[in-house]
This record gives structure tokens, C-alpha cells and sequence, in this order.
């Protein structure tokens, strides 16, 4: 329910690795794609749900102990320059509020429409480049993967729609793979976290592309209301 290639070798040589991956082109998967039908995106929050259920409450050892590559341990550059005293100031509080949720799985980290291969099946999707898989909230990969393939308009009009499909799935997951999971709690812990993954994802993107596409009002709107409500 979460494809992924099929390691064939994994040896290191001279304190290096050779890695050896299945063509998923040749397993049928060669779509790739940068806009994305309703059965596409339903696909790729489907991988998500059952990539998140599947290691809910695994501890990261052996990959990075907080996943994504724009969480702020690793961006205090893009912190420093930071026009935006307010969102500055919140960073911290947003880092905590992520890392000290009760329920932590393994997020992908790079969730982006470019990492997801399409079958000739639209509701088939294979995942690729794990290079920032570690720990986490699995709203960090929903909100990152939402603004990789919806752009303002689309925000605006259907990310909650996509959030309530996300979760739906999530549900089903949880009961086939971690039935032992209260998943009303899990739902209501995430669902309050998804405004706030989406603002600390901006507070990246303020510091490293002040002009960033994905800064749209969709962007603002919820960063707006993560602020307040720290306030």
C-alpha cells in the first residue's frame, strides 16, 4: 500500500554504499507527472496514510530524528535572515509544538508530486528519494505535499477537501496496520497540527525564498492563525 523500490543490493565498499533499485519504470510505474488528476492525488494520500501508519511510533534509529529537510535544527541560516520578525520569533514555538506531539511516526521528509511514480492504473503510485525520511507528525508530508500540487486557487478551494480525504485514509490504515491506536485521538492530535506544519513550512520559505510561489494566500491565511493563536 506504500511501493517503494525493491532494494536487489545494498553493499558498502571503502566507506562508501553501492545501492542496486529496481527500475519501477520497468515494474509499471513510468508516469511522472506535475499536475495531478483526483484519482492521482488520492493515490498519493493514500501512500502517505499507510507509509504513516505503518511506522507510527517507530523510533527514527539509523535515519535523521526529525524528518524533512526544512525543519528549523537545520535552517538557521534562513532563520537569521528572516524579515518577518513575528514568524521569526514563533519558529521556535511552531518546532516544539511538531516535535513534542504524542503521536510520531516516520515521514518521508520530500513528499513532493516530482517524488511519486504513476502506474497506468491512476490509483496506482510507487514513492522514490528517501533521503530525508526521519521523525515526525505525518501532516508535515500532507501539508508539504498539498503545496506541491495545488497552487492558490486550488488551495483555496479544495485543500480542506484533500485534508478530510488524507485522514479518511489514515483511519482505514490505522485499523488495518496499528489497531491497537486510539484513532480519534491521533486524528484530532494531527488535524490540529496540519495549520501549524503548513506555517512552519512558510517560516522556511520566508527565510530562503521571500518570494516564493507557495507564499500565497492559502499560505498566509493559516500562518495567520497559527500566530494568533500562539499569541
Amino acid at each position: 500500500r506504500c511501493r517503494v523500490p525493491h532494494a536487489c543490493l545494498l553493499e558498502s565498499r571503502g566507506g562508501a554504499w553501492l545501492f542496486v533499485l529496481e527500475d519501477l519504470d520497468a515494474s509499471g510505474f513510468p508516469g511522472r507527472h506535475s499536475r495531478l488528476s483526483d484519482e492521482q492525488t488520492r493515490a498519493c494520500l493514500s501512500w502517505l496514510a499507510y507509509f504513516h501508519a505503518e511506522f507510527l511510533g517507530t523510533e527514527p534509529r539509523g535515519l535523521w530524528e526529525v524528518g524533512t529537510y526544512w525543519h528549523l535544527a537545520t535552517r538557521p541560516e534562513e532563520l537569521r535572515v528572516m524579515r518577518d520578525e513575528r514568524l521569526r520569533a514563533a519558529a521556535p514555538l511552531l518546532d516544539e509544538r511538531l516535535n513534542s506531539a504524542r503521536y510520531q511516526t516516520l515521514v518521508h521528509g520530500d513528499a513532493k508530486v516530482a517524488n511519486f511514480c504513476f502506474g497506468r492504473d491512476a490509483a496506482q503510485v510507487a514513492a522514490v528519494d528517501f533521503q530525508y525520511v526521519g521523525g515526525g507528525v505525518g501532516v508535515k508530508d500532507l501539508a508539504y505535499f498539498l503545496s506541491s500540487c495545488l497552487d492558490e486557487n486550488d488551495c483555496l478551494q479544495e485543500a480542506e477537501r484533500w485534508v478530510g480525504e488524507y485522514f479518511r485514509l489514515l483511519r482505514e490504515a490505522v485499523v488495518e496496520r496499528r489497531p491497537e491506536t486510539d484513532v480519534d485521538e491521533l486524528e484530532r492530535e494531527w488535524r490540529a497540527l496540519y495549520p501549524v506544519a503548513w506555517a512552519d513550512f512558510v517560516r522556511f520559505l520566508v527565510g530562503w525564498a521571500p518570494e516564493h510561489y507557495k507564499i500565497h494566500g492559502y499560505s498566509k491565511q493559516l500562518t495567520e492563525a497559527v500566530l494568533t493563536d500562539l499569541a
